[in-house]
């Protein structure tokens, strides 16, 4: 049976003066959260690194976002150290899992641009799951939703510190282990497909309304 690992990463911004004729990609990595899930869909083991941007750089508003600083990603190992550190750390039948299908794209462009060569990438690459797509399927909805969007209609509490990639991955994981063990998911009891009166309270419209579900 093959385990899930659960991926999310974190990015800066290449400034346009930084990008070169091979290097035209408008994020690059600071850093891999991971988690890997056990054949009972429980969090068993967890991965976790920084990674030194070799265009990009950490600014204020990135720092303030995911709370990475440059001195976290300035001893950080390379985005080529990174990688290979994660692949040698997911089990050989790891199906790699992420909320959308951006994680991937990054990984795949940035080797690429880079003319990085990690040995095992591509296959984990080729069985990437999109769990973000997973979940509007199980909506009927061809809607994109938000991480925390997704987690608060799905009825989990979740841990707070979005824009950690470790954090981040570790509540996708509750997301997407919930959909595999539910083949009807079942729903926080307040959440309605679409509230265009909503009553004089609603629990969780004022959920939703109160959080921030930016990228």
């Amino acid at each position: 049976m093959s385990r899930y690992v659960i991926v999310d990463l974190e990015m800066c911004n290449v400034p346009t003066g930084k990008q070169t004729e091979d290097f035209q990609l408008k994020n690059e990595l600071i850093q891999i959260g991971a988690v890997l899930l056990g054949d009972d869909l429980e969090i068993c083991d967890s991965f976790m690194t920084h990674v030194s941007p070799e265009y990009g750089s950490v600014d204020a508003f990135i720092e303030k976002l995911t709370g990475i600083t440059r001195e976290d990603t300035k001893e950080a190992p390379t985005a080529e150290q990174a990688l290979c550190r994660f692949v040698e750390w997911m089990p050989d039948d790891a199906i790699p899992v992420s909320w959308s299908n951006s994680d991937e794209v990054q990984i795949r462009k940035e080797t690429e641009s880079k003319g990085l060569n990690i040995p095992g990438l591509g296959e984990y690459l080729d069985r990437w799951v999109d769990c973000q797509k997973t979940f509007g399927e199980k909506m009927k909805s061809s809607r994109a939703y938000k991480l925390s969007e997704a987690l608060i209609i799905a009825d989990i509490y979740y841990e707070d510190g979005e824009h950690d990639a470790l954090v981040d991955a570790r509540n996708t994981a509750l997301l997407f282990a919930k959909m595999e063990r539910e083949p009807e998911l079942k729903l926080s009891p307040y959440y309605t497909n679409e509230v265009k009166e909503p009553p004089r309270y609603n629990p969780f419209a004022a959920l939703l309304k109160n959080t921030d579900f930016s990228d």
